[in-house]
């Protein structure tokens, strides 16, 4: 109970999330309001992308950034909107419509607390690196290919697919409009290129955005813009919940929680690396990811996910507590309250060039060239991953990226196993030839076990067969089972079957599997190869009248 008591503790704030503030609140202040500047174009195109609209992800930047801020296990995480989360929920809602996003963002915010209440948070560690750069390679072109309709002024196509849509979009456009809203996208584009090489910290996307609103405002462009906000928050609204509706996006709510533990922890491990700020603690961040989504949800926001580019920013201006995050949630909440005129005069084209050049910047070529010219196995798990994530599904990408890892890693494995074939100690003695000695080598597994049953069973002219299990590294429930099989076979052709070495980690399995059993003595199990050897020669001696008869 104490137990119990002590680790749901360890999931909830505590005052000691804010003990260092007397002295870091300077620089806490500095970050929140530079990451929140950077946040905000980023949380109306994301909202926009997501077909949630502008105001979902300004909600979801304010109400999720402080709700997992404050209940979340890193001390400088921001999070909010991200494009992976886009890709997830766009075609979610072009299918279900935007009305189910208040039940998904609940359903998904449930799932993933109760991850991190059963402890899954360190799971993330487990998914090997060519299926991150794969998965971010491929969030990377969606989240472009879903901005080609905005930036052509083509017409929204109906697929969910970003590739067909981005297809469509550029062979049904508007002659009258594609040329205005590329102008957006260039502008976008070029500002941000170029202001960025000012200072790394330049807020290059707001200006960028600040530049074509003034521009589409002052000379009439025949552009579309967000269009009209609400001047402060709505009041929170329970969904409205029915067993049908819950049936029909329990597959989406899955696929979103997903998503937000895995973005979220990544996000956190990353934040860890780059700050001196402590480690960050893998179950709270689910459960405080999971409170923000279901709080966004409540006040018309959407699912949200620990973001990477935002934290580093963050991180980099000088954060190091939790305040900063906070203070990037209330900058926003000022910008609804007192700037929502304004915001509404931006060009949806200039979002869309912000969220491209967004996507340029999350694939690393040398990171990917690095990849790819790692090992053979390494190359395919990435490019696999990459394109089921384009192609298919986030989550089955990888799902089937960790198979593929998991797959090349276990014949790996098994390629490190081995059955030689030893000599006896000490000096040959008449009779040595009917004793053959096989030594187990590296991981005996279902992968590898085969090899050894087919190695052994072609014995012939032996009486007695000593296993040398002393250099086995691995043994799983099938390596004890084909030495069962084994030992078994060969005691039924008439071969004594002595084991040496088994290892005390293996040797519960080896009883409970039957290999022990097998052997027709237990006195038949063996410490070392001297004895096993004498106990192999006297059998054969013994023998040797038999055959000479």
């Amino acid at each position: 109970m104490d137990h119990a008591l002590s680790g749901l503790k360890a999931l909830l704030p505590s005052l000691a999330d804010y003990r260092d503030i007397k002295r870091t609140w300077r620089g806490d202040l500095m970050a929140g309001v530079t990451v929140g500047i950077v946040a905000l174009p980023l949380a109306l195109a994301f909202g926009v992308s997501s077909g949630a609209g502008a105001e979902s992800g300004l909600v979801t930047a304010i109400i999720a950034g402080i709700v997992a801020a404050i209940f979340g296990g890193s001390n400088v995480q921001v999070s909010g909107p991200t494009g992976a989360m886009v890709v997830v929920l766009a075609p979610v809602l072009a299918v279900h419509g935007a009305g189910a996003l208040a039940l998904l963002c609940l359903m998904s915010g449930v799932i993933v607390i109760a991850a991190g209440v059963f402890g899954l948070g360190r799971s993330v560690s487990f998914i090997p690196w060519p299926v991150i750069e794969g998965f971010t390679f491929g969030i990377a072109v969606i989240i472009f290919l879903q901005q080609v309709p905005t930036a052509v002024a083509g017409t929204q196509a109906d697929s969910t697919n970003a590739a067909i849509a981005a297809f469509q979009a550029v062979t049904s456009v508007d002659p009258a409009r594609v040329g205005w809203a590329l102008l957006m996208v260039a502008i976008v584009v070029i500002t941000m290129l170029v202001t960025v090489r000012i200072h790394p910290q330049f807020p290059a996307s707001l200006v960028a955005i600040v530049i074509t609103a003034v521009l589409a405002v002052t000379t009439g462009m025949p552009v579309d813009t967000i269009g009209a906000l609400p001047t402060g928050l709505p009041a929170p609204m329970f969904p409205e919940v029915s067993g049908e509706l819950i049936a029909v996006l329990a597959g989406p709510a899955v696929a979103v929680a997903a998503l937000a533990g895995i973005e979220s922890l990544l996000a956190a491990r990353v934040a860890a690396s780059i700050s001196d700020t402590g480690p960050y603690e893998a179950d709270r961040e689910l459960v405080g990811q999971g409170l923000a989504s279901i709080a966004a949800g409540l006040f018309g926001g959407m699912p949200a996910t620990g973001a990477i580019a935002r934290t580093a920013v963050s991180v980099r201006a000088g954060a190091q507590t939790r305040l900063a995050a906070i203070i990037h949630g209330v900058l926003l909440l000022l910008v609804v309250l007192v700037g929502s005129a304004v915001v509404a005069h931006i060009p949806l084209a200039a979002l869309a060039g912000v969220l491209m050049v967004t996507a340029m910047r999350m694939i690393s070529l040398a990171t990917v060239l690095t990849v790819i010219r790692s090992t053979r196995s390494d190359a395919i798990i990435f490019i696999i991953t990459a394109i089921i994530t384009i192609s298919v599904d986030l989550v089955y990408a990888v799902i089937i990226g960790i198979a593929a890892a998991a797959f090349f890693a276990l014949r790996q494995l098994a390629g490190t196993s081995g059955v030689q074939r030893a000599d006896l100690p000490g000096p040959v003695r008449p009779g040595d030839e009917r004793i053959a000695v096989f030594r187990l080598e590296g991981a005996l597994f279902f992968g590898a076990a085969e090899a050894m049953l087919e190695r052994i069973t072609e014995l012939r002219d032996i009486h007695v067969v000593i296993i040398s299990m002393s250099k086995l590294q691995i043994l799983d429930a099938t390596g004890a089972q084909v030495i069962t099989e084994l030992t078994s076979s060969l005691e039924r052709r008439g071969m004594t079957v002595l084991i040496k070495g088994i290892q005390p980690q293996h040797l519960g399995l080896a009883e409970r599997v039957g290999v022990v059993r097998s052997l027709r003595h237990r006195n038949h199990l063996f410490d070392d190869l001297d004895a096993a050897a004498a106990h192999a020669r006297s059998h054969v001696e013994r023998l040797r009248p038999v055959e000479e008869k």
